[in-house]
């Protein structure tokens, strides 16, 4: 489903090139769900964003389905059935949550629909469909709809960048109930970047990222020995903190 070969991302600082990605590899099979852990600044953020096409590689290829989608646009990479859901989400001033369902289904959706989106992420939804996209709603609230548009339309493979951070424990909950019928119907390909245990146990395969390389991937069962026993990850797990907003 994708396939990523030997991609690199470099920035500048102070005159300096530094690589944050260092010939990243891997795949990630139809309907698979493939976590990525490791210590924080390991690159796993700027893997998504790379993958989405949000930051430009400085070498490497992208494959999904097939297709080579290392040079196209976001908008691109989205109608080609990759989709996002950001760690830290945009807000649009004038938007309303229901219009920004939609855009995000590429459809108008019925009511029930949008209501239905938002009730899956732990909102009581008819309170928040008039509502607009920005800075009234705490970070935990734009979190949530960020994911909600995330699922608005089905994907060939979504990638969720840390969706636990900074909801409350009964939203992770549902969340977990949603990725758990999405994975157990095989609707579609999951990456989900995450240190919280809960979702590290759901995954069929994990990636330890760290130092902007590749570690070690594995099954589940494999890599969860690797991530309790050596003690340079230790931090990559999160057992039980999800912050309450």
């Amino acid at each position: 489903m994708l396939k990523v070969k030997n991609l690199s991302f470099d920035v500048m600082e102070d005159g300096i090139k530094k690589n944050i990605l260092k010939d990243v590899s891997f795949e990630v099979k139809k309907g698979e769900m493939l976590i990525i852990t490791g210590p924080n600044g390991s690159g796993k953020s700027t893997l998504a964003k790379v993958l989405m096409g949000i930051e430009k590689a400085a070498g490497g290829s992208v494959y999904l389905g097939g297709e080579d989608i290392s040079d196209l646009a976001i908008d691109e990479r989205a109608k080609a059935g990759l989709g996002f859901a950001f760690q830290q989400p945009p807000r649009f001033k004038g938007m309303t949550i229901e219009k920004l369902l939609c855009l995000a289904a590429g459809r108008k959706l019925p009511e029930k629909e949008c209501c239905d989106l938002l009730s899956g992420v732990g909102l009581c939804a008819r309170e928040y469909l008039g509502r607009q996209a920005d800075a009234t709603l705490s970070g935990g609230e734009m979190k949530r709809i960020e994911i909600a548009t995330a699922l608005a339309k089905p994907h060939k493979i979504c990638i969720f960048d840390e969706p636990e951070a900074g909801i409350d424990l009964w939203s992770f909950s549902m969340l977990v109930k949603r990725f758990e019928e999405i994975h157990k119907n095989k609707d579609e390909s999951i990456i989900i970047i995450s240190h919280q245990e809960r979702l590290i146990q759901m995954a069929d395969r994990i990636m330890l990222l760290k130092d902007g390389q590749v570690k070690k991937i594995g099954t589940r069962d494999e890599m969860l020995t690797e991530l309790m026993g050596v003690q340079e990850t230790k931090g990559c797990l999160d057992k039980h903190q999800i912050p309450a907003n």
